[in-house]
This record gives structure tokens, sequence and C-alpha cells, in this order.
């Protein structure tokens, strides 16, 4: 058994914005990807959507400056970059469904090899009454990256072969990130890219529901 220290979800959600380029208009999913915002660099401009309508979204206030007024599309409190904008729920799904934004970070229950995403439901008696935005997040958007755990909190592994759960939408997925490493999904297969020190591969493929490819692997 490998000695390793798994990323918390600030830490999941740090290593994403460094791979964030500039000037890229993205979408952050409710979860660890909403955490993003609070780790893009300040000099960086990467301008953030939310679907209920904001363009400009900035890190999460402090809690002696919060707007009631200003929210995310997870009713979460956020500030207001300069130059950010308000419009029509409408409008922004036209950003969504135009193929305007650059990417979506999105959370997950499950993600295939063959980057099927599933993320809103685990069976049909989940409480959830319809997929939501997710779906046109991610159909509509140009990259969608997952960030999540590797594994559920039972142990039951993210990663898989196939999804068992309903899906959000099939084949969309470019990238995972997740606590234990950083992996593409490439021509059908999990392409591990980046793992935390300390990790051995065959700790990490014993905690993954289908088989690892490792090429140019990089330690965090």
């Amino acid at each position: 058994m490998s000695s390793f220290t798994p990323l918390s979800r600030k830490k999941i959600a740090a290593r994403i914005a460094q791979d964030i380029p500039e000037g890229w208009y993205v979408n952050l999913g409710i979860g660890i990807p909403t955490l993003i915002a609070d780790a893009i660099p300040e000099d960086r401009e990467v301008i953030l959507h939310s679907e209920n309508g904001i363009l400009g979204l900035g890190p999460a206030p402090d809690p002696d400056k919060i707007d009631p007024w200003l929210i995310n599309a997870g009713k979460q409190h956020v500030t207001l970059r300069p130059g950010g904008s308000f419009f029509h729920h409408a409008d922004s799904f036209a950003i969504i469904r135009g193929g305007h934004l650059d990417l979506c970070v999105l959370g997950a229950f499950e993600v295939s090899t063959n980057g099927d995403l599933a993320n809103w439901a685990t069976s049909a008696r989940d409480s959830a009454p319809a997929v939501g935005g997710a779906m046109d997040l991610a159909v509509g958007t140009k990259r969608v990256w997952v960030a999540t755990e590797h594994t559920t909190r039972d142990g039951k592994p993210k990663l898989v072969e196939s999804c068992g759960y309903p899906l959000t939408a099939p084949g969309v997925v470019g990238r995972i990130y997740t606590n234990l490493a950083v992996i593409d999904v490439t021509e059908g297969q999990f392409v591990v890219r980046e793992m935390v020190p300390g990790l051995s591969r065959e700790d990490l493929q014993q905690q993954t529901g289908a088989r690892l490819m490792f090429k140019e692997m990089e330690y965090a």
C-alpha cells in the first residue's frame, strides 16, 4: 500500500484553475467546481458564467461584504468582477446552446471511458425532477471537464467502464480532475496525466472501475 495524501476539495479546484487559459469563458457547476472561482489568479482574465444570467463572476465574498441579491445558479453568494453583467435567463441559455462557452466544469456521480457523464441522478427514485441545466451545459459547451472525488464515500469507483446511472450526456467529458489524479478521456480510454505524490499506479488502478493507461505521467 502506497503512502499518499488525497487532495482536498479546495485543492482540486485550485489544480483545475491552473489549467484554465487566459480569456476563456467558463461555467462552473455546483459543488467542487464553484470553488474554482476563488482560485483563479487576480491577474488572469477568465470570464465566469452562471446560467441564471450572470457573466463576469468573481470569487465568493467575505462574510461582511455579502450582497444578498447577487447569487449564482447554485444559490451561493458571489461577487462581480469589473465589466460583469446581468441578463435574462433565456439569453443565458442562448450563450450555452449557441456554443459560446469555452469550458464547463461539472461534478459527477460517474464518468465512463468513452466520456459519458452521469451527474444528476443515481436512480429512478431520486428526488431531482429533471436533469436541468447540466444537460444544456454538457452538450452546448466546447469542452467539459469533471471535478470529483475518485470514489464514493463507501469506496465505489466513480470512473467506470460504463455508467450505471442515468446519463446527463453521452461522450462529452474530455478531462477528469479527482483527489487522486488528473485523467484525460481519449479514444475510449482513461489516460493518466498526473497523480498525487506517493500514490502508486497499482493503488490508483484499484480505485478505478476501468483500465487506466499511463502515458507521459507527471506527479502533482
